[in-house]
């Protein structure tokens, strides 16, 4: 007779296993111990075999009948279905081991040595937040673009076109990475080139008016907030280096006899050390606060955890503070600042302002210019700069106006 649910759910154990018989080769087994498993006993190639259908209740009579008819399938086209589940399984775990988030990490993992941290945790900030809930678990391989487009207009939606074009990037070069390790045929973002919404060209605020500047100066040396947060503020000016640059200094880079700071390659959007000349006011700065953070590896730490570099946001919201709009002043504003007025103002050649400014600057034969080309030229610069600030910060009507631009 077959099984009912009244004769799987009331079946007893004994003192060796049982067995209740349904019919096309399955039963239920009750161990002495109370547990209940679905079995399909059947024959391939002249061998009996067995094949475990789940356990019961959680498998229960109709689903473990579904189960043994799918299995019985097989056996009839000569499958053995043992060693299909076998294969399925495997099949399974490669591809979650070739997922788009298993790929991605990987990926990034490979990045590190050549980013600076703080970039490389942005990137994998995006595609944790923005990618892998969407196509995380997908098989890298089996990604199309038409599902990377609809996680990606997602960010779109919300207004974050830059951001949105960052990640499209990003994903090209996890698709690329995955082609090149054999996990995937072809890289979907590449179809998607022209199906995002253009960014719309902005530009780092900046002041670059001379009175407002010097305004802006005083203001800064007015600051009542931490010491390290206004001495990066004073700074930030006199170096013009990009934001994370600032943040990241470290005291072992920075030889104050000699005013220089070395930045390594490392921290560097283009990868090329970089030498800073310290004017005497960058100097005088460092010394001021060479006994506050002197004895830790930051310059400028965290308020929080001097293991760490200050917040991205500590100078913003400063100049935030200091009731300047985010329209009119940004970190990043001030090698704006600096590249105008020592061209327009100052007169000083634009080769010497782009090498001082980090730009990929090249000699009459093409090649890139090593850290201390023109380091006495540069040293003299960065002085009549400092020397400058302190004209327009004392306020003392000696400010050259603005020339018209080279053409």
């Amino acid at each position: 007779m077959p099984l009912t649910d009244t004769a799987c759910r009331n079946a007893k154990p004994a003192s060796k296993p049982r067995r209740l018989y349904d019919a096309g080769g399955l039963y239920l087994e009750v161990s002495p111990a109370g547990g209940r498993w679905w079995r399909l006993k059947y024959r391939l190639a002249g061998k009996e075999r067995r094949l475990s259908l789940g356990v019961y209740p959680d498998v229960n009579l109709a689903a473990a009948r579904k189960r043994r008819d799918e299995a019985r399938e097989l056996i009839a086209a000569g499958v053995d279905p043992s060693e299909n589940r076998k294969a399925t399984k495997a099949a399974t775990i490669e591809r979650a081991g070739n997922s788009f988030e298993v790929v991605a990490r990987e990926w990034h993992a490979k990045q590190l040595p050549t980013w600076v941290a703080e970039h490389a945790d942005r990137v994998l900030q995006r595609l944790v937040n923005d990618v892998f809930p969407w196509i995380g678990a997908r098989p890298v391989g089996d990604v199309t673009a038409r599902e990377l487009l609809g996680t990606i207009n997602r960010v779109v939606e919300r207004g974050a076109i830059e951001s949105a074009h960052r990640i499209l990037q990003c994903c090209g070069q996890v698709f690329r990475y995955a082609v090149a390790s054999g996990r995937a045929e072809r890289n979907p973002a590449a179809d998607l080139r022209d199906a995002l919404p253009p960014v719309k060209e902005t530009h780092h605020a900046a002041i670059t008016e001379p009175k407002a500047l010097g305004a802006l100066l005083r203001a800064i040396d007015g600051y009542e907030g931490a010491i390290v947060t206004r001495c990066a503020l004073q700074l930030a000016p006199l170096v013009f280096v990009r934001p994370g640059e600032l943040r990241h200094a470290e005291w072992s880079e920075i030889d104050l006899d000699d005013a220089t700071w070395s930045i390594p390659a490392a921290k560097m959007k283009m990868k090329e050390p970089h030498l800073v000349p310290l004017a005497s006011q960058a100097v005088a700065i460092l010394r001021e606060l060479q006994p506050v953070t002197g004895g830790g590896r930051y310059v400028f730490p965290s308020a929080r955890d001097r293991r760490r570099p200050m917040s991205s946001n500590a100078v913003l919201a400063a100049l935030r503070r200091m009731a300047y709009a985010k329209e009119e002043v940004s970190g990043h504003g001030f090698r704006a600042t600096a590249r105008t007025i020592l061209d327009e103002v100052l007169g000083f050649r634009p080769d010497l302002i782009e090498h001082q400014l980090a730009h990929a600057v090249r000699d009459p034969n093409g090649r890139a210019y090593n850290r201390t080309a023109h380091l006495p030229e540069r040293r003299k610069m960065m002085a009549s700069w400092a020397d400058y600030l302190g004209t327009l910060k004392s306020g003392d009507g000696k400010v050259v106006p603005l020339r018209a631009r080279r053409p």
